[in-house]
Formats: structure tokens, sequence, C-alpha cells
């Protein structure tokens, strides 16, 4: 068995939170993601924190990637990292942000336990290594 056989498959969901309709980024990272070998899925459109939380707990992901641009971002995922905490899945799940985020309103993020965040222009193979290198063993 090759060393890439016995690697085991990334399981992600790439979450459009709230009434943010840009959903062109998080298409191009699930594609990316796809052809990486991880296994992804896309959440769609208009999504409650809530409702990702439980998409995330539901299809026990090791990683939630959302995309954001809606400068909702310091309210929204808050919410999403508070409801994760509440069913245990804070420490199971690596989570990391995509869209325009502000350099002000980074911290407070990360504070809330967002791994890292990727902004625009950001490299999908840097974004790949990063999910690879960090995303929790199970």
């Amino acid at each position: 068995m090759s060393t890439e056989q016995e690697q085991r498959t990334i399981r992600c969901l790439v979450a459009k939170v709230g009434l943010d309709g840009h959903d062109r980024g998080a298409h191009v990272i699930a594609r990316a993601f796809r052809d990486a070998g991880f296994e992804v899925i896309y959440s769609g459109l208009h999504k409650s924190p809530d409702d990702i939380v439980q998409a995330a707990v539901q299809e026990d992901v090791d990683v939630l990637g959302i995309s954001i641009l809606s400068g909702a971002h310091d309210t929204l995922v808050p919410k999403i990292m508070d409801g994760l905490g509440e069913y245990d899945a804070f420490e199971d799940t690596l989570v990391i942000v995509g869209g325009i985020i502000p350099e002000d309103d980074r911290e407070e993020l990360y504070e809330a336990g967002v791994a890292e965040i990727f902004g625009p222009g950001a490299s999908m193979a840097e974004t790949i290594e990063f999910v690879r290198e960090n995303a929790p063993e199970r």
C-alpha cells in the first residue's frame, strides 16, 4: 500500500453564512480541495450559523471553511464557533475563514478559535498545505 493510500481522507465543509450571495470563491476552494483529494461538502448559500454547525457536526468534518464577504464576519463567525463548542466539536474541527476580513477584525476571530484567515489572492497551494498540516488527527 502506498503512502498516499495510507493517508486518510480529510473531510471538509465549505460553508456560506448569512446573506452573502457571492459564492465564486467558495466554489473555487471546494474544487481545489476536491482536486487535492479531500472529501468536500458544500453548504449552499444563505445558511445560518446554526445550519452550518449542524452540518459540520452531522457530517463529522475535520475542516470547516467559512466563506464570507458580507462584512458580518464579526458576528456570524463567533456564533459558529460558539455552536461548535456547544457540541464539543470545537477541538475536533479546524476552522478556516476566507473572504475580505479587515486586519483590525482578525485578532477577534483568532481569539474565537479560527485557525487561519485567507484573503483575496491567497494561494490555493498554501491553503491546501495549511489544511493538510493542521487538520485534526482522528
